[in-house]
């Protein structure tokens, strides 16, 4: 099944604002030679099952030459394909099959730190006076021989690193073989700038860039400050980053004029940009980040990235950047690469497939661009990653308590056979069983199916501007249901109404009497005498009476 060409309208300077992004962790996706690890001919065999969803962005992760200590988000070259991965060729065949499936391809931009394999770093750990040596962060140790200060590593204890060449501390904000580039050097912002327009070249047509309020840092290297509210959005509760209050490493305001930057060379090409933002209070950062049309086409941030999914947390997210926001855009995701699976986050261990139906439906209804995990529209619950078989090294410095990425990591089951059909060779992660039922293939066969749901249901809401386009407004409801409204001129307004729940819910709700219930988006519900009835994770769309 092939999707028609013409999706969204390209040449719109805000098309993307119509658009669906489905994100594809390649390492996971499709293993065309039998390694064990997905690659881009993978991608490209699987592009048509893409298109068939209604999709129009594919965000591609990392597939850039690295060490893969982090699995690729610590890049030794910008401008190569890893061979894990394929060829730069590989990469152009890629993209001409998308283009010809009128798919966009997007690639992560991972910017704000290198590996420590990367030339760059290796030239500047060389010394103190060679061209590259203030191209990351370095400092002298204090009087005492600590660190320079109190900042902590996202993934586990100091941020700084003792260096024996040049002795002194080098920052990184992640794994100590991720060194942090020093963006106050004009010359790393200029080549930073260079390696994307080396992908915008090839007929890249956006940028996913991660951690990017990580680029620039404090140049007094003040200590942060405890935080007042600790943060458990971007990271778990057992993780000590989240309470410090984090104004001096990242956020910084030197950023809005890189971003500026970033997007001149993006208009060059009608080229979008979604950011990722994690941050003390990442709904700020979102909104100036996408201000005035100058800077990020989108962000998105882990706010609904967290174990708290009832109505009143949803709605609180989105009225939230509504009100700070100047003109901006939100993307808003339920999962991705960086946390456990929305199936089993929102809905537990054995969250039915009607569950999964139900927050698609929720999240594709938000003002704002979606962006869907791979293995979602199939339902995949968290996969169960023996200790002894992980590889997430976030993870394994956390475990028990926190048992990192890899549980949502696991490669897509396409059938129910020998490793799900994901590779003839031995996985990197193991195709978790449970997800052998939920195959690709045996949905296929299945009308009722998950997957079958989210292609209608995509179509559904294409043909519906008021929940692409139209503004939002929620109302009071229990907290078990999501009730909000989407306006749009010259156009009747819509009333959505979500079941959180699995038990059956009465919502009594204003403008729904006389309302009249829309046809064809594939869930059960009713409305009369002014109320709307739901069965468990039933929902209602209806014209505003």
């Amino acid at each position: 099944m092939t999707k028609q060409l013409t999706q969204v309208t390209p040449h719109s300077p805000d098309w993307y604002r119509d658009a669906i992004i489905y994100q594809v962790y390649p390492r996971s996706y499709m293993d065309s030679n039998g390694d064990g690890v997905g690659d881009l001919p993978g991608i490209a065999a699987k592009l048509d099952y893409i298109a068939s969803l209604g999709v129009d962005i594919v965000w591609i992760s990392p597939f850039f030459k690295s060490p893969m200590k982090d699995f690729g988000y610590d890049i030794a070259d910008y401008c190569d394909v890893d061979p894990l991965f394929g060829t730069l060729a590989d990469f152009d065949a890629l993209i001409a099959k998308a283009h010809g499936l009128g798919l966009k391809i997007m690639i992560d931009q991972v910017m704000a730190h290198t590996a420590e394999d990367h030339a760059w770093f290796k030239e500047s750990r060389a010394s103190r006076d060679n061209p590259k040596a203030d191209w990351y962060v370095w400092s002298d140790p204090a009087p005492d021989g600590n660190p320079p200060n109190n900042w902590m590593s996202v993934f586990g204890g100091s941020s700084w690193q003792w260096d024996t060449r040049r002795r002194q501390y080098y920052l990184h904000n992640f794994l100590v073989s991720q060194p942090q580039l020093n963006f106050h050097n004009p010359e790393v912002q200029q080549a930073h700038l260079d390696a994307l327009r080396f992908w915008l070249e090839r007929g890249v047509d956006g940028i996913r860039l991660d951690a990017c309020n990580f680029h620039f840092h404090d140049q007094q290297l003040r200590s942060n400050p405890p935080a007042t509210v600790r943060d458990t959005a971007t990271v778990s509760d057992v993780n000590p980053y989240g309470m410090q209050a984090h104004i001096y490493d990242k956020s910084r305001p030197e950023n809005l004029a890189f971003l500026q930057r970033l997007r001149a060379l993006l208009n060059e090409y009608q080229a979008v940009s979604i950011g990722e933002v994690g941050a003390d209070d990442s709904l700020a950062v979102m909104a100036e980040y996408t201000a005035d049309g100058d800077k990020l086409h989108m962000a998105y941030s882990f706010n609904l990235l967290v174990p708290q999914c009832s109505s009143h947390y949803i709605r609180k997210q989105v009225e939230n950047f509504e009100e700070r926001v100047k003109g901006g855009w939100a993307s808003w995701s339920v999962g991705n690469h960086d946390v456990q699976r929305v199936a089993s986050r929102w809905g537990g261990p054995t969250a039915p497939q009607a569950f999964a139906k139900l927050v698609l439906a929720m999240q594709l209804s938000l003002k704002g661009t979606p962006c869907l995990y791979q293995g979602d529209e199939l339902a995949f619950a968290e996969a169960d990653v023996p200790y002894e078989l992980l590889q997430d090294p976030y993870g394994i410095t956390f475990w028990p308590e926190f048992k990192g990425r890899d549980g949502c990591r696991t490669p897509i089951a396409w059938t129910d056979g020998a490793n799900g059909g994901f590779t003839s060779g031995k996985p990197w992660l193991p195709v978790s069983p449970d997800h052998l039922a939920k195959a690709a293939s045996v949905q296929e066969r299945d009308a009722a199916s998950s997957l079958q749901f989210a292609r209608s249901f995509i179509a559904w809401r294409r043909q519906q501007p008021q929940l692409q386009r139209g503004d939002i407004a929620f109302y009071d409801t229990q907290d078990q249901v999501l009730a909000l409204r989407r306006d749009l001129a010259g156009v009747r307004s819509i009333i959505a109404v979500f079941n959180l729940s699995g038990e059956a819910q009465t919502v009594d709700l204003p403008h729904s009497a006389g309302a009249e219930q829309l046809q064809g988006y594939g869930l059960p519900g009713s409305a009369a005498d002014g109320k709307v009835m739901l069965p468990a994770y039933g929902a209602w769309f209806g014209y505003a009476a």
